[in-house]
């Protein structure tokens, strides 16, 4: 059996590089425009977004059409178009909305559908892709890989973006964002290009391919892959609590500037991104560790991070404590998050053939209604305890029970992932 190069699974981290960058657009971008610029609701970019993350509980679809039609480079890259073009829409959408707020509106709910469809597509098919071809030493460094680029293809595309919208112009935004939703396609295509067809050995097509709904029964009968699905929308739920309540918690309780919580924003997502350097370093190259190991570890240090923050606002010198227990939650979040995907990886080639991205469809969808739903949990939770208690209490509330669930997925990752699945084990390599 031959399994990606190293080279081939740079090639195909671009894909997730190229998904960030569209994304970013149209979940940061696009969202300042319409609540500072056109002085729109905050909750009507929420939805767009959230609408975003709806869609894509297709994504068990789109895994089980690229498991049984034999070909994931198509469905690569036609999500990728899709996304591109939801992402110019999305901007057209904003546009016209000046002229015409319902034309522009409805244009931008057809818009974040297709960014929905696009990365359900496109993302579902490429971790099919990597969790097939990849050979077990490598599939947590794959991980790493793949996820640090796309958070490189975030950071730098709002950057550019950024210094390029300036100074800003209906005119300028449409011409930037058609020009990063082509490169991407572009980007896409030749990353992809010929990896699937060198290792057709690997992802044949099914013979005698199930109904759909046959096939994702089959696999929701599966123990182990009806458990970790448990597990993936438990503890995303507890990773996307925080996602909307960090940056005013440090505004209303320690009178941070927009510049101090956007620094704050930036020190946790630098801690994810060493968080999962380290397990790709430690697991694969270093064999530190199993990957469940990791996962509980991450699982649990983001809890204890969590609970510092709590702590943090009912203490007088609280303020001093928040930077380094935010730069300890991306840390332990980053941990768990880069070895929860190597697993999955891992456990998506298990059980019945050629079902790989019908699996990875199902937890992807199962991620993304998880973050969805986390996102509008914390948001709702504080504005709810808020009424009843102080800002510090509200907020160290819903930030305990973050920790609370977190505590709960570490202790359902030690029944779901087995060590035998860990890609760090000679045990796993097939032909050893």
């Amino acid at each position: 059996m031959t399994y990606l190069s190293w080279v081939s699974i740079f090639r195909l981290g671009a894909v997730q590089l190229c998904l960030g960058a569209i994304v970013v657009i149209c979940t940061s971008t696009l969202n300042r425009l319409m609540v500072v610029e056109a002085a729109l609701p905050a909750l009507l970019p929420g939805l767009l977004v959230g609408l975003h993350y709806a869609v894509q509980i297709t994504r068990p679809t789109w895994g089980y059409r690229s498991d049984t039609g034999g070909n994931r480079t198509r469905f690569i890259i036609l999500g990728m178009a899709a996304l591109g073009l939801g992402g110019f829409l999305a901007a057209l959408g904003f546009v016209l909305m000046a002229q015409s707020f319902v034309a522009g509106l409805a244009l931008s709910i057809l818009a974040y559908a297709m960014i929905g469809a696009g990365v359900g597509a496109s993302g579902t098919s490429l971790l099919a892709l990597l969790a097939t071809v990849t050979h077990p030493r490598r599939r947590a460094a794959a991980a790493t890989i793949t996820w640090l680029m796309m958070i490189f293809g975030i950071a730098v595309t709002a950057t550019v973006v950024g210094k390029a919208l300036d100074p800003y112009s209906p005119e300028r935004l449409l011409r930037v964002v058609g020009i990063v939703g082509l490169v991407a396609l572009m980007l896409t295509t030749l990353a992809v290009w010929g990896i699937e067809a060198r290792h057709a050995g690997h992802a044949e097509p099914n013979a005698k391919p199930l109904p759909f709904r046959e096939g994702l029964a089959e696999i929701w009968a599966e123990r182990r892959a009806r458990n970790f699905t448990l597990f993936i929308f438990l503890s995303m739920v507890a990773y996307f609590m925080q996602e909307l309540i960090l940056e005013p918690y440090a505004g209303l309780v320690f009178d941070f500037t927009p510049g101090q919580s956007t620094q704050l924003s930036g020190a946790q997502n630098g801690g994810v991104f060493v968080g999962m350097l380290t397990v790709g370093i430690a697991a694969t190259g270093l064999r530190i560790g199993s990957l469940r190991a990791w996962v509980m570890a991450g699982c649990a240090g983001s809890a204890l991070a969590l609970l510092a923050l709590a702590m943090a606002g009912q203490m007088a010198a609280g303020a001093g404590l928040i930077q380094p227990a935010t730069i300890a939650l991306g840390l332990f979040n980053g941990m768990f998050a880069v070895a929860a995907i190597g697993s999955m990886m891992a456990l998506a080639g298990e059980g019945r053939e050629a079902r790989e991205g019908t699996r990875m469809g199902l937890w992807g969808a199962a991620q993304a209604i998880a973050a969805g739903l986390g996102g509008i949990l914390g948001a709702g939770a504080v504005d709810l305890a808020r009424v009843l208690m102080g800002n510090a209490s509200a907020f160290g509330l819903v930030f305990v029970a973050e920790a609370g669930l977190f505590l709960g997925a570490a202790l359902m990752a030690a029944r779901v992932i087995e060590a035998r699945q860990d890609s760090g084990l000679p045990a796993m390599v097939a032909g050893e």
